[in-house]
């Protein structure tokens, strides 16, 4: 604004216009003075000099209209300094208005920004748990080619829930697989490597083609933390079991099989505790020790075949167990397991362990003995309504299996060393093979035909331990190429191996006898981004363990023969030759003369697996293998006619498999 400037400019023109009043009227004045006292010499004189001109009343009108002129101009200022004046307070109040907007807004602004910067924190705890999804989600894909199942935990899989704290996972598989075996053995997809058919018999001349869809699986992982500890728990099932009323004919109705339900607590400090059905200690795993040591991921190294057998040579079980493990320094790891004990039995020749029949077969025919079944107790009996398969025996277990382990992981490749204890108990009835109608100790009151009660005499129990020790290594090169080897050895340990050969056999006097058992399996695996190409070679051996009987059966006509395992009396000469079915022609028949017991059972694998599709929607994967199987026998003989009859039986397989996997 220019008010000084406005200002200014109207006081010069008062001052002007007052100045040329009072100088007008000093003049007036001075004339008439000089009128009256001025000598008339000197008035001559002045008169003599020109007049100034007199300020007429247009000169007053002029300075008047100028001044009118003025005050208009100075009136018309004023009104402009009022208007900028309210201009002015409007430009303030406009401003003060604009300034408490302006704070508000920085109000907002820092508001914002907090939130912001809140939504930054939650954003990068997003990306952090999106991070660690990916990551197991890329171990699962992994794991999951190996035909391993989703264990997995903070496996925070992309269909994890999660409710009061805890991490729920499912997971799992479906799959449509088939099997063609060159030998019919009568089975699903696993294979019963201790039951290849002999070549005599009808199976071997026919072959089987069998297509299930019952290996799909159903798995669900729980986790969550609770202080310095990790609770988690998994269960698992599929459909490869079947009741005593299942069959194929119409809608193959096969039960549920529980395959793990387990629960673990795992402590900051390297220790962990855990209870349930799951894989064994004697199970090979990829990192320390436990099933889960890859948080939450399953752990083991199972062969990745289709078949659910898995390869001759591999020692695992699935059973219950409680185990306590220690870490250190992810380096180390000890483990010791309480497992749940069984036994497989394999035996001839012996009177006093017939299991529900009333005869006794021998090496030179069938006897009764007494019209009356005993058995030895180590075998056990047929499962009856409590809960046992009614088809199927049961052994009698003292105490459980006991398990220890130490693993090692020095930077490069996986060490194990484990060993195992176990234990069987039977019960001998000694009067069954010596009772007499003369014996005073068996028969006291001289009956001619023996009682239950007088065969039951001088019973006892009998007991022996067993077990062996076991060693594994595996080695990755280029993140790709997998080597391992594993072997483990002992007495009474041939059902930790899938061939299904025997612990124990019975002497003649129905004592325990174990039976030496060797397994060892080689692997070979590379892994690319789709796929996955295996190889392994294993065998399985049970040494011979008989005796020669002289006493089978007491009496003047007893027959002589040999018990045990694997003896070389034993008649194989049946094994060759085919036999008619029996009544209806339904079954095959049975070969007659034909002991056959497995020296070794040896396999060699190849396969692949192939991924189409693996992502947010699941994984879609395909698999074929191949397998060749021999069974060897020991060398029998013709009743004492021929030795070295050395049967066995060999088959050759194609696995195929289609499976889908939850994400």
């Amino acid at each position: 604004m220019h008010y000084p400037r406005y200002a200014a400019a109207i006081l010069l023109l008062v001052t002007g216009l007052v100045y040329a009043q009072s100088t007008g009227t000093q003049a007036t004045s001075d004339v008439n003075s000089t009128h009256s006292t001025a000598p008339k010499k000197k008035h001559a004189a002045k008169a003599a000099m020109p007049a100034e001109p007199a300020v007429t009343a247009a000169d007053l009108q002029v300075l008047k209209d100028g001044l009118a002129t003025a005050q208009q101009q100075i009136q018309a200022l004023q009104e402009e300094l009022r208007r900028r004046d309210q201009a002015a307070q409007q430009a303030q109040a406009t401003a003060a208005d604009a300034a408490a907007k302006a704070e508000a807004a920085q109000l907002q602004t820092s508001q914002q920004q907090q939130t912001v910067g809140t939504l930054k924190s939650d954003v990068a705890d997003l990306k952090g748990s999106v991070d660690k999804t990916v990551l197991a989600f890329q171990e699962h894909e992994k794991q999951s080619t190996e035909n391993l199942p989703v264990l997995n935990k903070q496996m925070e899989s992309l269909i994890t829930i999660r409710f009061r704290g805890i991490n729920i996972t499912p997971g799992g598989y479906a799959e449509a697989a088939f099997v063609r075996r060159n030998r019919a053995l009568g089975a699903d997809l696993p294979t019963p490597f201790n039951n290849l058919t002999m070549p005599g018999q009808s199976q071997s001349q026919v072959s089987e083609f069998f297509g299930s869809g019952r290996q799909s699986k159903a798995t669900v992982f729980a986790s969550g933390k609770l202080g310095k500890a990790e609770l988690s728990s998994y269960l698992s099932a599929d459909f490869l079991s079947a009741g005593v009323t299942s069959t194929s004919n119409q809608t193959n109705s096969y039960t549920l099989r529980l395959r793990q339900a387990w629960a673990q607590v795992k402590f900051d400090n390297g220790w962990s505790f855990l209870g349930g059905q799951a894989w064994s200690l004697v199970t090979e795993v990829a990192k320390g020790i436990s099933i889960d040591d890859d948080m939450g991921k399953t752990n083991d190294v199972r062969p990745k075949t289709i078949d659910p057998s898995y390869n001759v040579g591999f020692d695992f079980a699935r059973q219950y167990g409680i185990r306590l493990t220690k870490t250190f320094n992810d380096k180390v790891a000890i483990g010791i397991s309480l497992e749940n004990p069984e036994a497989t039995v394999a035996t001839h020749g012996n009177a006093n362990i017939t299991v529900g029949a009333t005869t006794v077969v021998t090496p030179t025919g069938t006897t009764t003995v007494g019209g009356t079944a005993y058995y030895n107790f180590l075998v056990g009996q047929a499962g009856a309504s409590n809960s046992y398969n009614t088809a199927g025996t049961y052994s009698f277990n003292p105490a459980p299996d006991i398990i220890a382990k130490i693993a090692f992981d020095p930077g490069f490749g996986h060490y194990e060393i484990f060993g195992l204890v176990d234990r069987f108990t039977g019960r001998v009835f000694p009067c069954v093979e010596q009772w007499t109608a003369t014996s005073t100790t068996c028969n006291p009151t001289g009956s001619t035909t023996p009682t239950a009660s007088q065969l039951a005499l001088l019973a006892y129990n009998t007991s022996k331990e067993g077990g062996g020790v076991g060693a594994s290594a595996r080695w990755t090169f280029a993140k790709q190429l997998t080597f391992g080897v594993k072997g483990f050895g002992g007495s009474g340990v041939g059902r930790y191996a899938p061939g299904g050969l025997p612990d124990v056999s019975i002497n003649p006097n129905g004592t325990i006898h174990l039976v030496k058992n060797l397994h060892g399996l080689g692997t070979l695996e590379w892994k690319g981004k789709k796929l996955m190409i295996y190889s392994y070679g294993g065998a399985e051996y049970a040494a011979r363990t008989w005796a020669y009987d002289s006493t089978v059966l007491a009496g003047a006509t007893k027959p002589v023969g040999y018990v045990g395992y694997g003896a070389t009396g034993f008649n194989n000469s049946g094994c060759r030759t085919e036999v008619a079915p029996g009544s209806g022609g339904f079954s095959p028949g049975s070969l007659s003369g034909c002991t056959g017991d497995t020296r070794a059972v040896i396999e060699g694998t190849f396969g692949f697996w192939y991924k189409f599709y693996s992502g947010p929607k699941g994984s879609f994967r395909y698999g074929t293998q191949y397998s060749y199987v021999s069974r060897n026998t020991w060398s029998g003989n013709n009743a004492g006619k021929t030795g070295g009859l050395q049967p066995g039986g060999l088959d050759s397989m194609v696995f195929t498999s289609f499976r889908y996997y939850l994400p």
